[in-house]
C-alpha cells in the first residue's frame, strides 16, 4: 500500500503494520505504524503525525529561534517529543550553552524513538543540551517563574484537546497566564495547531501576550496540509 493513500485515509485498528501500542493519559490508544521506510503515529484510527510531512513541527522551533535571537545560556521547554522534529530543529540552532527540556508523558514514545525510529532520532535525545523528563509539561510550567526563554507546545491537535482532555488546561486562560509567568522577559510561547482558532488568538492577548499567527505548510505541494503556529511574546519587563 502506497503511503500517499495511507495518509489520506483512516487506519484500520487491526492493521498488521502496527509495530507498537501505547496509551496516552486518559486511556486513548496510540499506535506506531510502519510502511516501508515511513512511520505514522496514530490516535486510535486517525493518523496524528508522520515522517512524510514535518515542516510545521520544525518551523515551530526555527521561527521561535528567529524571533528570540541569540540569548546566552538559553532555556527552552518543549512539550511533547512526538517524532522529534521540533527538538532536532531547536538543537540545530541554539547555542552550545543552551538547555532544552523535553517533557514527554508517554514512555513508549521515547522507546519508539530509541528503537524502530532510531535512524530518524539521530541521537538527539543524547545531546548534552537535552534534559528529558517524564512529567506533564503543565506541571513544569506551573512550577516555573521567569525560568524559560521559550516554551514550545505540540502536545495535541490544537487548543481543543484531541489526544488528552487534560491538555485543555494548557490552552485555558489560567494555563496561558501560567506560561507567561514561566517565561523570562520577552520570552516566547509557541504553539502548534492543526487548524485556525480565532478565539484562541484573542485568549492569548487577554492573557497578556503580544501575538503573531503564522500559517505554515507541512510539506511540498499536495503532500502537506497548512497548519497554524502562534508566537506569543511576553512583554519586556521594565525596571
Amino acid at each position: 500500500m502506497e503511503s500517499s493513500i495511507i495518509l489520506d485515509q483512516t487506519i484500520p485498528l487491526d492493521d498488521p503494520d502496527c509495530i507498537g501500542r501505547a496509551f496516552a493519559p486518559g486511556g486513548v490508544e496510540l499506535r506506531l505504524m510502519r510502511y516501508g521506510d515511513e512511520f505514522i503515529i496514530a490516535l486510535e484510527d486517525t493518523d496524528l503525525m508522520s515522517t512524510r510531512v514535518s515542516g510545521s513541527e520544525a518551523a515551530l522551533a526555527t521561527m521561535t529561534n528567529a524571533r528570540l535571537g541569540v540569548r546566552p545560556a538559553a532555556q527552552w521547554l518543549i512539550g511533547g517529543y512526538g517524532m522529534g522534529y521540533t527538538l532536532r530543529a531547536a538543537l540545530a540552532r541554539v547555542e552550545a550553552d543552551a538547555c532544552v527540556t523535553v517533557a514527554e508523558l508517554v514512555p513508549e514514545i521515547i522507546a519508539w524513538a530509541r528503537g524502530p525510529m532510531q535512524v530518524l532520532t539521530a541521537n538527539c535525545l543524547d545531546d548534552a543540551r537535552v534534559m528529558l523528563v517524564d512529567q506533564d509539561v503543565a506541571m513544569l510550567i506551573d512550577a516555573a517563574d521567569a525560568a524559560y526563554d521559550a516554551i514550545l507546545l505540540d502536545v495535541d491537535n490544537g487548543p481543543e484537546g484531541l489526544t488528552c482532555r487534560d491538555n485543555d488546561h494548557l490552552y485555558s486562560r489560567r494555563g496561558l497566564e501560567a506560561a507567561r509567568r514561566a517565561l523570562k522577559s520577552a520570552g516566547i510561547l509557541a504553539i502548534w495547531s492543526a487548524y485556525p482558532d480565532p478565539a484562541f488568538t484573542v485568549r492569548l492577548r487577554e492573557a497578556g501576550f503580544d501575538v503573531s499567527e503564522v500559517e505554515v505548510s507541512d510539506g511540498a505541494g499536495a503532500d502537506g496540509d497548512t497548519h497554524v503556529l502562534w508566537f506569543a511574546r511576553k512583554p519586556v519587563l521594565r525596571s
